[in-house]
């Protein structure tokens, strides 16, 4: 099920916007609803969040018309299904740098559910799929979206092979991991990777492939690459946002108490977070 529009949307080009989201809390769809979102990105990679909670979470924000996107943790046929069972309508898979790797993600989502030898003979042979049954997959999976992340050198140098991969429909670009692939670890400001993240943006534009960026800092650098053409914005998460602007409220109000201290021990909140 195409959730609000958001699969035509990404294909038309159109902007969306959304945010990670980490806390599983029944009043946080609505709250997200209301900020204006299209979409959520659940990260099952490094968030630990399991079956039951992940399902809990994508149709709580379906429920709200925002669509769950949902990471897992590699381009494996069983957790891409797992993740579109629980109501995921896309699916990011990370670090993905060769041509077999996203058509392991987009089969996973556009073919299931087949598995095994018959989904082998389909990769290996799309022209065999017979007319009944590729018309039952593509209603069974509509609205399903395979997103790659791009974070690599690797990945970089394999881009236009990448972006042909048939099915492939948008690409988040990993800033974190780039730069330090890169060696620039967290430099987003050098040429180097500005270059980088400019020509994977111009490479899936001019593919027609959805592309974005996401950042936990200020959102100057979501507006910089949206005017570069990135028509996904992954802006910042719950947690960095809480963090940020609970580390700035309490600032402020200690410098207005002139208060430097708390419980005995240095206020460093504003530089640990």
């Amino acid at each position: 099920m195409d959730t609000n529009g958001f699969y035509q949307k990404i294909k038309n080009g159109t902007p969306v916007y959304g945010t990670c989201v980490t806390v599983n809390s029944p009043q946080w769809p609505a709250l997200v609803n209301k900020a204006g979102l299209d979409f959520v990105f659940l990260d099952t990679e490094h968030v630990p969040l399991d079956r039951s909670q992940l399902a809990y979470l994508c149709h709580g924000y379906r429920a709200q018309g925002i669509a769950p996107i949902v990471r897992v943790g590699t381009a494996d046929d069983t957790l891409v299904c797992q993740a579109v069972d629980a109501g995921a309508q896309g699916v990011v898979a990370p670090y993905l740098e060769t041509e077999q790797q996203i058509e392991s993600l987009v089969y996973a989502l556009k073919y299931r559910p087949l598995k095994g030898a018959l989904m082998e003979q389909y990769r290996a042979k799309p022209e065999t799929v017979p007319d009944t049954l590729q018309t039952y997959l593509a209603g069974y999976n509509s609205g399903n979206i395979a997103i790659a992340n791009i974070e690599s050198v690797p990945a970089l140098s394999n881009l236009d092979s990448l972006l042909a991969v048939r099915g492939l429909d948008a690409v988040f670009i990993g800033p974190h991991d780039l730069s330090i692939s890169m060696g620039l670890p967290e430099e987003y400001d050098h040429p180097e990777f500005e270059k980088a993240v400019s020509h994977i943006i111009k490479s899936c534009r001019s593919t027609g492939i959805a592309v974005g960026i996401h950042f936990s800092m200020e959102p100057d650098r979501q507006v910089k690459w949206a005017q570069h053409g990135a028509n996904i914005i992954v802006h910042s998460s719950d947690i960095a946002l809480f963090g940020q602007r609970l580390a700035s409220d309490m600032k402020y109000i200690k410098n207005l108490l002139g208060h430097t201290h708390h419980s005995g021990e240095p206020d460093t909140m504003a530089t640990v977070i």
